[in-house]
């Protein structure tokens, strides 16, 4: 198909106060309003379900190669692509995610049960965050000394994406690649007495014959943590969130504890934990009636796209009998989330042990929650009563 790019005009500006005030709602604006939207900041947008469809099923038009950093594997294309996967998808077998649930458990238990009772706490800074590092750091096989510089580096993060300093975002991702240096020279020095975990194992590991890198190596953890930090801290605190707002939906989970996997999924479709990801377009395209040139960025918006009435009807109906097939929470295509198995289980325990560790969840008076920005979502602060 012989296809004339188009440079338009910016049809809206993702980073104006309009969008950040409510993300999720400005994106279902958009997706009425221009389904396929180009911006300064974003290149093109895509916000309607079967455009991103189209978009994750289609990687040879739409390249997940658009960093001008390594970024293993979410970053790469078949056939590069596929050797990688392989080896990170073994870490995730299902053996491996089930024997991590008492941990799991333990750790979810542990920070439940430091909650004070009826008084008003953040359970952005209480429970999800602290979660997300401890988890994280539980699986992966670091030792209980990261928890604090992981808190105060995710901290610092989050104040930089706050403020848009995009010069501070970048010294702190340099940091934090500093910390995984630092895992992997110690397991380097341990030798034969190294822990048996996934970090060291990933030493172990080859590639096309050969070890893999150290940038490789980095460029792994840095995606499963920083996603992992930023991801499930957001879906705790959406999760807890819409409880609170929900009381009789809380009420039936407390009763009903085998609804949570389903519920779950369902919350985090109307309010995406992970607002979106990136391609390239390598060949000229059209979409959604706009026409693409090669080698234009395109943003997948999940937070618009698992909102599309086309698909879900009402999109702010909360139904426990979705089709999974059409949520698209965990990706699609051959870079679905590895960890989605992981991430699931990591989810429904923390939720059965708030929702058995507590009486009520509730809306602290006179409080109102901070919504995250781009790229974050979810909240920044998440004032609740627990009772």
């Amino acid at each position: 198909m012989d296809v004339t790019p188009e440079k338009p005009e910016p049809d809206w500006d993702p980073r104006s106060d309009a969008v950040f005030s409510n993300q999720i709602k400005a994106y279902d604006e958009m997706r009425h309003r221009c389904p396929v939207a180009y911006s300064d900041y974003l290149g093109w947008s895509l916000l309607r379900h079967e455009d991103v469809v189209r978009a994750l099923d289609d990687h040879h038009s739409f390249s997940s190669a658009g960093s001008r950093h390594l970024s293993v594997p979410s970053g790469m294309d078949p056939p590069r692509h596929t050797a990688y996967r392989q080896l990170i998808e073994r870490h995730f077998e299902p053996a491996r995610v089930e024997a991590f649930e008492p941990l799991c458990r333990a750790i979810s238990a542990d920070l439940v049960s430091s909650f004070e009772r009826n008084v008003e706490i953040d359970l952005v800074a209480r429970l999800a965050r602290r979660f997300a590092v401890r988890i994280q750091c539980a699986f992966l096989g670091w030792p209980d000394s990261m928890h604090e510089p992981l808190l105060e580096w995710v901290r610092k993060n989050h104040e930089a994406t706050l403020a848009r300093d995009i010069v501070a975002m970048a010294t702190i991702a340099l940091e934090f690649d500093g910390y995984i240096s630092q895992l992997l020279e110690a397991r380097r020095r341990a030798g034969t007495a190294a822990p048996d975990d996934i970090t060291t194992d990933l030493l172990r590991q080859r590639i096309g014959g050969r070890p893999l890198s150290q940038e490789e190596i980095v460029s792994i953890l840095r995606n499963w943590t920083v996603g992992e930090l930023g991801t499930i801290t957001a879906c705790v605190g959406i999760l807890a969130h819409y409880l609170a707002q929900k009381p009789q939906l809380q009420r039936q989970l407390r009763k009903e504890l085998g609804l949570l996997p389903a519920a779950i999924d369902e919350i985090l479709r109307l309010h995406a934990p992970l607002i979106s990801n990136r391609r390239v377009t390598t060949k000229p395209v059209e979409i959604g009636g706009r026409r693409i040139a090669a080698g234009e960025r395109v943003t997948l918006i999940w937070a618009s796209a698992n909102r599309d009435e086309a698909v879900f009807g009402d999109p702010d109906e909360f139904r426990l009998d979705r089709d999974p097939d059409e949520n698209l929470l965990y990706g699609r295509g051959i870079h679905v989330c590895p960890g989605a198995q992981l991430a699931r289980l990591e989810l429904r325990v923390v939720m059965e042990e708030l929702l058995k560790g507590t009486s009520e969840i509730a809306p602290a008076p006179g409080r109102q929650p901070v919504l995250a920005i781009y790229p974050a979502s979810g909240f920044s602060a998440l004032p609740l009563r627990i009772g």
